[in-house]
């Protein structure tokens, strides 16, 4: 009776690790996935030279370092994003993600083209966001750009 009684319990306790494990990968996809569109909404804001789409993603200590090593905060960022008109932009091989709680890392390669102040250019960058998340939202905190 009393090995009955052991057996059910650690198979319970088994199938609750299992069912709690299943229920956090789960909230990690999903987190990945909204993430996701959150970068693809930043390629949107590129593609249709939009600011407005790009302003809510970042947070208000938003920090960018740039190729050049100059760093920004996101009123600058916002600033510079405005003097810019882009011709093509997109991600080269998709956008990559690690979650860790309410702290999210995205990175990928980028490709654009267009004029910044007048002046034509053309990227070709990797690129670093760090992620968290605060009352359910998440904000990218900081951004790092490098040439490939």
């Amino acid at each position: 009776m009393k090995s009955n009684l052991l057996f059910t319990l650690i198979a319970a306790l088994s199938v609750a690790t299992f069912a709690v494990s299943q229920a956090q990968q789960a909230a990690a996809g999903s987190d990945e996935q909204t993430l996701i569109g959150l970068e693809m909404q930043w390629l949107k804001a590129d593609q249709t030279n939009n600011p407005d789409l790009a302003a809510p993603l970042m947070s208000d200590k938003y920090t960018a370092l740039s190729v050049t090593g100059a760093i920004e905060d996101k009123a600058q960022a916002l600033a510079d994003f405005k003097t810019r008109k882009y011709t093509s932009a997109d991600y080269e091989g998709g956008v990559k993600v690690v979650v860790s709680g309410n702290t999210a890392i995205t990175r990928g390669t980028y490709l654009g083209a267009g004029t910044d102040s007048g002046k034509p250019f053309r990227e070709h960058l990797r690129w670093t966001d760090t992620w968290v998340k605060s009352d359910g939202k998440w904000q990218c905190l900081a951004t790092h750009y490098s040439k490939v």
